[in-house]
């Protein structure tokens, strides 16, 4: 989410899981976007459910946490809040929990795919296995699986350059409660 709200540069507010988020600050942010901009885009990532709505705790059956569906929590929760100070709305909710999060693929992207196709091929025909192929300091490499997920999630550090980036790119303010 992050990533992908620096790079469309039009995103007002990004909310990622390791933020602590207050509702009502939220609320009121997104109200004055309204009143001054006409149109606001809020970006949520997977995952930040659990920090603005409480889940149920249940299990997938893959053995994930089932986390709280937090965008249509948002949504009626803008709806109420700008209806509630006159602020005229229309929301378009998008949610593109399984589908592809990115741009259509260029020459560059198949070329490289291609590739790791490849590569992933002679390592399964020379008896590899428990790898994944992937590409470093420019060369293909196979990597032990466990190697890989030995790290758990990725997560944004909150006093990272990356961060504060995300916070110039977007405008939005510390909304901690």
């Amino acid at each position: 989410a992050a990533d992908a709200s620096m790079a469309a540069r039009h995103v007002d507010v990004c909310l990622l899981p390791e933020m602590n988020i207050s509702l009502s600050k939220l609320l009121d942010y997104v109200a004055s976007v309204m009143q001054k901009k006409k149109h606001a885009v809020v970006v949520v990532a997977e995952g930040c459910g659990d920090t603005i709505v409480q889940g149920s705790g249940e299990t997938d059956a893959g053995g994930n946490k089932k986390l709280a569906d937090v965008g249509p929590f948002l949504k009626d929760e803008i709806t109420r809040h700008c209806k509630g100070l006159g602020i005229p709305l229309t929301i378009k909710y998008i949610d593109p929990t399984y589908m592809v999060r990115s741009v259509a693929a260029n020459a560059s992207d198949s070329v490289y795919c291609a590739q790791l196709a490849q590569e992933a091929v002679h390592a399964a025909m020379a008896g590899y296995t428990g790898i994944s192929v992937g590409m470093v300091d420019e060369r293909y490499v196979m990597l032990p699986i466990h190697s890989i997920t030995a790290k758990g999630q990725r997560k944004v550090d909150l006093g990272s350059r990356v961060f504060e980036h995300l916070m110039a790119t977007t405008q939005q303010p510390n909304m901690e409660p």
